[in-house]
Protein backbone atom coordinates (compact mmCIF):
# COMPACT_ATOMS: atom_id res chain seq x y z
CA UNK A 1 0.00 0.00 0.00
CA UNK A 2 1.45 3.48 -0.49
CA UNK A 3 1.86 5.33 2.44
CA UNK A 4 3.31 8.46 0.88
CA UNK A 5 2.06 9.34 -2.42
CA UNK A 6 4.55 12.36 -2.79
CA UNK A 7 7.26 10.27 -3.20
CA UNK A 8 5.69 7.17 -3.69
CA UNK A 9 7.22 5.45 -0.46
CA UNK A 10 5.12 1.95 0.07
CA UNK A 11 4.46 0.64 3.44
CA UNK A 12 7.02 -2.28 3.24
CA UNK A 13 9.48 0.79 1.88
CA UNK A 14 8.57 1.73 5.25
CA UNK A 15 8.55 -1.49 7.70
CA UNK A 16 12.28 -2.29 5.70
CA UNK A 17 13.55 1.37 7.16
CA UNK A 18 12.20 -0.24 10.32
CA UNK A 19 13.54 -3.09 10.05
CA UNK A 20 17.19 -1.35 9.17
CA UNK A 21 17.16 0.54 12.69
CA UNK A 22 15.51 3.41 11.83
CA UNK A 23 12.72 3.90 15.03
CA UNK A 24 11.36 7.51 14.12
CA UNK A 25 9.23 9.59 11.28
CA UNK A 26 12.66 11.55 10.60
CA UNK A 27 15.06 8.76 10.16
CA UNK A 28 12.28 6.53 8.04
CA UNK A 29 11.91 10.20 5.75
CA UNK A 30 15.65 10.29 5.42
CA UNK A 31 15.68 6.16 4.62
CA UNK A 32 12.75 6.26 1.60
CA UNK A 33 11.31 9.56 1.88
CA UNK A 34 7.94 8.87 3.17
CA UNK A 35 6.95 11.80 5.32
CA UNK A 36 9.82 13.94 3.85
CA UNK A 37 7.26 16.37 1.72
CA UNK A 38 3.77 17.38 2.84
CA UNK A 39 4.05 15.43 6.15
CA UNK A 40 0.24 14.37 5.84
CA UNK A 41 1.48 10.77 5.93
CA UNK A 42 3.17 11.18 9.25
CA UNK A 43 0.82 9.82 11.18
CA UNK A 44 0.83 6.58 9.26
CA UNK A 45 4.41 6.11 8.81
CA UNK A 46 4.20 6.38 12.75
CA UNK A 47 1.36 3.87 13.12
CA UNK A 48 3.71 1.62 11.12
CA UNK A 49 7.05 2.42 12.90
CA UNK A 50 5.28 1.60 16.31
CA UNK A 51 3.39 -1.98 14.78
CA UNK A 52 6.83 -2.90 13.09
CA UNK A 53 9.00 -2.43 16.63
CA UNK A 54 6.23 -4.08 18.46
CA UNK A 55 6.05 -7.31 15.92
CA UNK A 56 9.93 -7.16 16.69
CA UNK A 57 9.59 -7.40 20.35
CA UNK A 58 6.63 -10.00 19.95
CA UNK A 59 8.91 -12.15 17.77
CA UNK A 60 12.24 -11.62 20.04
CA UNK A 61 10.09 -12.73 23.37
Amino acid sequence: MYVCLCTGATSHCVTTAVNKGACTSKQVAAACGAGSDCGRCKMTVRALIAATLAEQTAVAS
